[in-house]
C-alpha cells in the first residue's frame, strides 16, 4: 500500500521521467527500497484449511483512512481442541483524489469486503459454517441497518449493493486496535509486517476455542454504539427505523409527503388502523369490515394530527408528557398547552367556562403551519368551503384547530389555488417600456404616423324629410413626434375608402415614411367590423404603402396598449364629439366640418404644463409644427437660432421660427415624457414551460384557454413584454397584459 500511495503522489506532481524527486518522496522511496530485503523472510503456508476439522468459518475485516481503504479475509478452522486462524486473501485501494469523508471511505471498504467474499465464494468449492463481516465504523453499521431509500444517493447505492451480496450474513463491530484491516488502510513496512501476528493470524479473540460472536463484547448487535444522528440522510427524512429493532407504533415515520389529497391520506390511514385492529387477537370477535365509517376517519385524523405534533413540537410534547409545563420563554407558553386523554396537544385558552361552545372550540388542537399535514388540511377546507377567502377559511378551521401563523397559511393556500387563480384572471404588468426612437427623433410632422379607426357614427344620407341614418367611421392619423392629429371621415369600411382617406392625408400633411397600425385581432368578437376590415384588406393596404415607399408596421395582436398614442387621440376626439353633437344627426359634409374643428382644437392643446409667469411665451402645441413651414419645404441645414433677425431673409426668418419650435420641443416636451405614469415596477417574470391562461375579454375567466410559455421576447431594455404561448390550437403571441400565470414561483 505504501508503494501505491507513493505512485499516486508522483502522479499528482506531474513529474517527467527525468525530473528530480522532492526530498520527502525520495526519503519514502529509499525506505521502501531498503525494506524489500525482508521479502525473503515472508513465508505463506499453502494450506489454509486444516484436515479433519469440525467447523470452518470465514471472517472478513474492513477499514479505511484518508489515504486508503481495504479488506482482508481469515479462515478460522476448529479441530477437537485446537483453533487455527490463517490469512486467506486481502485487497487494498488508495483513496480517490477528490476529498471524501471518512464514513464514506469506511463504506467503500465495507463494499470491498463484500466483493471480496463474492470472489472467495465463486473461487472455492468449500462451504463455510459461518461468515461474519467486521468493521470498526459504527456509522457504517448504522447505515447497513437502515432501509437504503432513506439515505442519500452515494450511500444508498453502496448500501444496496452490500445488502445484495451479504444479505444472509451479519455485520459486527470490532475495535480499531484488533482490526487487521487497519494495516491495509494505514500502510505498514515489510519489516513490521513480517513480525505482525495480527496480520498473519488475525485478532486474538478469534483464537478462543469457545468463541461466540453473538455473545462476545467485540460484537455489537445492540444500538448502543450506533450514532443517534447518522449523516447522509435525505433532507425529508424526519425519523428513521432500524431494520432489526422494534419501535412504538405511535412514533413510526408517516410519509405525509406522498399524499397530495387530504381525503386520500385519511382514508389510507383509516385502512391501516383497521388492519392493525383486525390483526390483534383480542379483536377477533369484533372485526371491522365494509366501507370506512365516520368513526374510523375521525380516528385517522386524530392519529395524523398526533404524529404531526410530535414532528413539529417534539420538545414541548416531551415536557407535557413528563408532567412539566412549557417554559415561559417558549413562544407557545401563552397558549397554556395541555395533553388530553388521546395525547393530543390542545390550547388551554380563556374560554373554558363558556357554555355556548363545544370542547373543540374551547380547546382547539395545536398545529404547525409549516407541517405538510396542516397544508393539506387547509387545502381540503378551502375546497369544502367553495373556495372561500383567507379570513373565512381561518374562521372555519379555528372551530377545531389552532394553526400557528394560520392567517399567512390561509393566504398562501388561497393564493396558490388553481381554481381561484383562474377565476381572478390577474394579468402581468411589466415595467413600462422606454419610448421608441420614432417618438424622440426630431423630424417633419407626420413623418412617422399612427392610424386608427373610431366608430361607427351615424350620418344622414341627405338633407330634408325621409333622410336615413347610415354608418360612417372616423379615421385618425396622429404624429409620433408632435402628437398632431389629422381626422378624416370615411363612408364605409372598404379598401377604397381607406386608401382615399390615406391619399387625402398625404396630400394635406405630406407623405410619411412609416405608418403604425393596430392588428385586426386587437378587437373583441368575430363580428367586429374593423377587425374584419383589417383582416381582409390589410394586404391591399400594405401593397399600396409599399408602392408609395411607405413602411407599414403592426403592433402585436391583442395588445391595444402598444398603440396607446392613437388610443388616447381617439379618446380625446370622442370627448369633444359627444359634447358638440349630443343627439343631433348631421350630414356627411357637416360631420366632416365638425371633425375638422375638433382637429383644430386638439392641435391647439399645449404639449407641456402651462406656466403661471405672464412673461412666458405661448405654450408649445402641435399647431406650431404644422404651420411653421410649407409641407414641401426642404430642411434647412444651417443653424439660424443665434443669428440676429435683421440679417435674415424672409424665408430664413420663417426657418428660424421653426427651429425655435423644435428647440422648445426638445427642451420642454421631451422632458415631460421622462416620467412613467404607471407600470413603474417590473413585477412580471415568465419562464419557459410556465402554465398560463390567455385572457379573452369575450369569455369568462374559467373558459380562458390554457397554454404553456414557449419563449419570451425581450425588448431593447432587456425586459420581456411579449411571449409565445403553445395552446391547443397552436403557438400564439400575446403581450404580458393578456397572460395570467396559474402557478408562480415563491
Amino acid at each position: 500500500m505504501i508503494g501505491k500511495v507513493l505512485l499516486q503522489r508522483l502522479w499528482l506532481l506531474k513529474l517527467q521521467w527525468d525530473d528530480p524527486l522532492p526530498a520527502d518522496i525520495l526519503r519514502t522511496w529509499n525506505r521502501f527500497v531498503d525494506n524489500l530485503s525482508y521479502l525473503s523472510s515472508i513465508k505463506i503456508p499453502r494450506h489454509a484449511f486444516q484436515c479433519d476439522v469440525t467447523r470452518v468459518e470465514l471472517h472478513i475485516f474492513t477499514d479505511a483512512s484518508q489515504t486508503a481503504y481495504g479488506a482482508c479475509a481469515y479462515v478460522r478452522t476448529v479441530c477437537d481442541d485446537r483453533v487455527v486462524v490463517k490469512l486467506l486473501i486481502s485487497k487494498g485501494k488508495v483513496a480517490p483524489l477528490k476529498p471524501v469523508s471518512i464514513p464514506r471511505l469506511e463504506l467503500c471498504g465495507a463494499l470491498l469486503g463484500a466483493k471480496l467474499y463474492d470472489k472467495i465464494r465463486s473461487s472455492l468449492t468449500r462451504e463455510f459454517d459461518e461468515v461474519v463481516f467486521w468493521t470498526d465504523s459504527t456509522i457504517v453499521l448504522g447505515w447497513l441497518r437502515m432501509t437504503p431509500n432513506l439515505l442519500k444517493t452515494f450511500v444508498q447505492n453502496r448500501v444496496a449493493e452490500i445488502h445484495e451480496l451479504t444479505s444472509v450474513f451479519t455485520w459486527r463491530h470490532v475495535s480499531g486496535k484488533e482490526n487487521p484491516a487497519d494495516l491495509i488502510s494505514r500502510g505498514v513496512s515489510l519489516e513490521d509486517l513480517v513480525l505482525s501476528k495480527l496480520w498473519w493470524e488475525g485478532p486474538t479473540f478469534l483464537h478462543v476455542l469457545n468463541f461466540n460472536f453473538n455473545l462476545t463484547t467485540h460484537s455489537n448487535s445492540n444500538a448502543e454504539l450506533l450514532p443517534i444522528d447518522l449523516p447522509e440522510l435525505k433532507s425529508n427524512t424526519t425519523n428513521y427505523t432500524f431494520l432489526n429493532q422494534n419501535i412504538n407504533t405511535d412514533e413510526t415515520f408517516f410519509p405525509f409527503n406522498r399524499f397530495s389529497n387530504f381525503n386520500r391520506m385519511i382514508h389510507a390511514t383509516a385502512y391501516v388502523l383497521r388492519f392493525t385492529h383486525n390483526s390483534r387477537p383480542r379483536h377477533r370477535t369484533d372485526q371491522l369490515t365494509g366501507a370506512i365509517n365516520v368513526d374510523e376517519l375521525n380516528r385517522a385524523v386524530i392519529m395524523l394530527a398526533k404524529l404531526s405534533q410530535r414532528e413539529s413540537f417534539s420538545l414541548e410534547y416531551n415536557l407535557l408528557k413528563s408532567g412539566r409545563n412549557v417554559k415561559s420563554s417558549n413562544r407557545l407558553s401563552s397558549l397554556n398547552l395541555f395533553l388530553d386523554e388521546k395525547d393530543l396537544m390542545r390550547v388551554g385558552g380563556r374560554i373554558k367556562n363558556s357554555l355556548d361552545f363545544n370542547y373543540n372550540k374551547k380547546h382547539p388542537i395545536l398545529l404547525c403551519s409549516k407541517h405538510y399535514f396542516t397544508r393539506l388540511l387547509f387545502t381540503h377546507e378551502h375546497n369544502q368551503a367553495l373556495h372561500c377567502g383567507p379570513q373565512a377559511l381561518l374562521y372555519r378551521l379555528r372551530e377545531q384547530w389552532w394553526p400557528l401563523s394560520g392567517r399567512n397559511l390561509a393566504r398562501k393556500v388561497t393564493h396558490q389555488c388553481v381554481a381561484c387563480t383562474r377565476a381572478r384572471g390577474k394579468t402581468l404588468s411589466p415595467l413600462m417600456g422606454n419610448l421608441p426612437k420614432e417618438r424622440l427623433t426630431a423630424d417633419f410632422p407626420f413623418i412617422r404616423t399612427g392610424v386608427d379607426y373610431a366608430g361607427p357614427v351615424s350620418v344622414l344620407n341627405r338633407k330634408g324629410r325621409g333622410a336615413k341614418l347610415v354608418k360612417s367611421y372616423i379615421c385618425l392619423f396622429i404624429c409620433f413626434i408632435t402628437r398632431a392629429i389629422h381626422l378624416e371621415l370615411v363612408s364605409d369600411l372598404s379598401t377604397d375608402a381607406y386608401l382615399l382617406a390615406l391619399k387625402r392625408f398625404i396630400s394635406r400633411r405630406g407623405k410619411p415614411c412609416q405608418i403604425f397600425s393596430d392588428n385586426g385581432r386587437n378587437f373583441v368578437g368575430l363580428n367586429n367590423e374593423f377587425a374584419q376590415f383589417l383582416s381582409s384588406c390589410s394586404k391591399d393596404v400594405v401593397d399600396y404603402a409599399k408602392s408609395q415607399n411607405i413602411k407599414f408596421s403592426f403592433i402585436p395582436p391583442y395588445s391595444p396598449h402598444f398603440g396607446g398614442l392613437w388610443e388616447a387621440g381617439i379618446k380625446s376626439c370622442k370627448y369633444h364629439l359627444r359634447r358638440v353633437l349630443g343627439n343631433a344627426h348631421l350630414t356627411f359634409e357637416e360631420f366632416a366640418t365638425v371633425l375638422t374643428q375638433i382637429e383644430a382644437v386638439l392641435n391647439s392643446r399645449p404639449l407641456v404644463p402651462l406656466s403661471s409667469d405672464p412673461s412666458d411665451g405661448y405654450p408649445l402645441s402641435p399647431g406650431h409644427f404644422l404651420i411653421g413651414r410649407p409641407l414641401t419645404a426642404p430642411v434647412c441645414e444651417n443653424d439660424l437660432q443665434h443669428l440676429p433677425v435683421h440679417r435674415l431673409s424672409r424665408y430664413q426668418r420663417v426657418e428660424q421660427l421653426r427651429q425655435q419650435f423644435w428647440m422648445r420641443w426638445a427642451r420642454e416636451y421631451i422632458s415631460e415624457l421622462q416620467i412613467r405614469a404607471k407600470w413603474r415596477e417590473n413585477t412580471a417574470e415568465l419562464k419557459p414551460d410556465t402554465l398560463v391562461l390567455v385572457k379573452d375579454v369575450a369569455l369568462p375567466p374559467l373558459k380562458w384557454p390554457l397554454g404553456r410559455v414557449v419563449k419570451t421576447i425581450p425588448g431593447e431594455d432587456g425586459i420581456s413584454r411579449v411571449a409565445d404561448i403553445k395552446t391547443a390550437s397552436g403557438v400564439i403571441r400575446r403581450s404580458y397584459t393578456k397572460i395570467c400565470p396559474l402557478v408562480r414561483d415563491e
